[in-house]
């Protein structure tokens, strides 16, 4: 696999297993994460799964996640 890089074709992340939530819709609105072969955690729209990729490092993704469990994106969504 080429070294991953935000915005490639995350077709060409070729061996990854592209992960979604449970709570993921039928109509397709969700984001994809998958675990590179370095430790980098890239993400896709699940829609346009050979669209591009953007890829963060564990830190990055460990603090979108503390974020979004204290609510603090709660308002970007309709509820």
């Amino acid at each position: 696999m080429p070294d991953a890089f935000n915005g490639m074709a995350a077709r060409d992340l070729q061996g990854v297993v592209w992960r979604k939530s449970r709570f993921s819709n039928s109509q397709g609105a969700c984001v994809e994460f998958a675990k590179l072969p370095n430790g980098d955690i890239a993400m896709r729209n699940s829609r346009f799964p050979d669209g591009p990729a953007l890829v963060y490092t564990p830190a990055e993704v460990a603090a979108l996640l503390l974020g979004v469990k204290a609510g603090e994106f709660d308002d970007l969504v309709a509820h």
